[in-house]
């Protein structure tokens, strides 16, 4: 069941334009050729050194399991994901260009109503590493108390 959802948010996400410069802007290509199934292109903050971008690191990194807290910038919306634990899903942009896909459970954590292109959130949440730029999940309380508890801020409230 997880290739599967794996499989379907891969066809979404691969729809969603590039948010990299192309080389006709005057970039060069890497020295060394890239990793089977990875873009060519790194984010805009690795082709330009920031390294202040802890979604761009773990991307880098190739992380998984990493609690990151990311404030970015809502680019997407997608729909639902119905299967299991419904889970509201959106792609966010951080000021350095990365792109994450956020699955947000909600049978753990408030839906964000309202949520727009164009809002800003912070997600506090589990990294997961992908050749699209990475997931962002585990967003809300461990009722168990075994995983470190994520969150979603925006406009003022925190969904957790």
């Amino acid at each position: 069941m997880k290739n599967k959802k794996l499989i379907v948010w891969a066809i979404l996400f691969a729809g969603i334009s590039s948010p990299y410069p192309s080389w006709s802007q005057g970039l060069k290509p890497a020295a060394e050729p890239p990793l089977s199934g990875v873009s060519a292109r790194p984010p805009v903050a690795m082709q330009h050194g920031v390294s202040d971008d802890p979604a761009a690191r773990a991307f880098a990194d190739r992380a998984r399991g990493r609690m990151l807290t990311i404030h970015a910038t809502v680019t997407r919306l997608l729909a639902d994901d119905d299967e299991g634990s419904p889970h509201q899903r959106f792609v966010i942009r951080t000021p350095g260009g990365q792109t994450l896909l956020v699955t947000h459970n909600l049978d753990r954590a408030a839906r964000l109503n309202g949520l727009r292109v164009n809002d800003v959130v912070s997600v506090h949440g589990e990294y997961e590493w992908n050749a699209q730029g990475g997931l962002m999940h585990w967003t809300h309380d461990d009722a168990n108390g075994q995983h470190p508890a994520g969150y979603i801020e925006w406009k003022g409230r925190r969904y957790q």
